[in-house]
């Protein structure tokens, strides 16, 4: 795997992303799967390395191919947004916006034209991009236009649980009026082509229901008869190994017992919040979190993209507490993915 050249967009500057990435390629064992690639600006990335207290030293390069992967330099290309000082930790801007929009924007670039064989990305500020004038509401619909994909889907992992939303970034009740059987049908093809990208083969696909318990027959509502039932007996049909609609209170503590290798959440806290319960572990002793993994990727665009779960984490931005584990479980899965994957 040591061929395999992965870009790490460094998100926006005033948030962790920075941090996160240098501290995840301060570990040895990813310069022996793969040659990373960052995607950012000199300033942040050399304040990151000075805070967090790193031996690392910063290479820039023109392009991927000119990547070596020695472990204890930071390859990057250099896009200059920042200058020294022109930018406050913990505060959004549109100049932050501006250049972490860009970065994703090469990186997307690179992937497109086969440059890079995976994407990593750092938290993002959607304030941020907003002010700059890019109203995106997070990095999967950035790569759904700028790759021209019509159906996608986010797809959250850590540990025993896998999550696929058939909704996102929208209102709660636009989430309801968005629940169709076209798109629940979509999500679950979606979740079976994640998973064997993942590495599991016959993916075992629960459906969560969208009321509470499932609308007791339409006592709670009608999405679960007019719309996801259908969905789901039409995916069986083709083979997919699914069952559902199945409560939400119950259908996530299935998938970790080990029931389900990935759930299929209606909408974005559905999914979230089960996955982050998971992945994220509080030190009572510290007054931190001692863990912090899960990965967000999206599913169905034409290059393979990973991202950490978390977002730009203002308020311990620029102190060097921040935790890396999510981004090099980000990198780890982006490898598998590589691996599993003819795009």
């Amino acid at each position: 795997m040591k061929q395999k050249r992965i870009a790490i967009t460094m998100g926006d500057p005033a948030g962790i992303g920075p941090e996160v990435v240098v501290k995840a390629l301060a570990n040895k064992e990813i310069y022996e799967k793969c040659i990373p690639v960052v995607i950012g600006d000199y300033e942040a990335l050399q304040d990151a390395i000075r805070f967090s207290g790193l031996e690392l030293t910063l290479s820039e390069i023109h392009s991927p191919a000119d990547a070596e992967g020695t472990y204890g330099v930071v390859e990057f290309i250099n896009l200059k947004y920042l200058k020294a000082g022109s930018w406050v930790y913990k505060e959004n801007s549109a100049l932050c916006g501006e250049a972490a929009f860009q970065y994703v924007i090469y990186a997307i670039r690179l992937a497109m034209e086969g440059k890079v064989e995976a994407v990593i990305t750092a938290p993002i500020s959607k304030d941020s991009i907003n002010m700059a004038g890019h109203h995106y509401s997070g990095h999967t619909e950035i790569f759904a236009e700028y790759t021209g994909t019509k159906d996608y889907a986010m797809l959250l992992a850590s540990e025993n649980l896998r999550v696929i939303h058939v909704t996102t970034h929208c209102a709660l009740i636009e989430a309801c009026r968005l629940i169709r059987k076209e798109r629940v049908l979509t999500v679950i093809k979606l979740a079976e082509l994640g998973c064997r990208m993942l590495g599991i083969d016959n993916p075992r696909i629960g459906v969560a229901g969208l009321n509470p318990h499932c609308s007791e027959d339409g006592l709670f509502g009608t999405e679960e008869i007019s719309e996801i039932i259908p969905a789901v007996q039409e995916a069986k049909q083709l083979g997919i190994n699914v069952e559902g609609p199945v409560p939400p209170d119950t259908v996530f503590v299935k998938c970790k017992a080990g029931f389900y290798d990935i759930v299929v959440a209606m909408y974005h806290d559905q999914g979230h919040i089960p996955l982050k319960l998971n992945a994220f572990r509080w030190d009572e002793e510290n007054k931190q979190y001692g863990s912090v993994r899960g990965i967000n990727c999206t599913i169905g665009l034409p290059v393979i993209r990973v991202s950490v779960d978390h977002g730009t984490a203002f308020g311990k931005a620029g102190e060097g507490r921040a935790n890396e584990d999510s981004m090099i479980e980000a990198i780890e899965v982006g490898l598998i993915m590589v691996e599993n994957t003819v795009l």
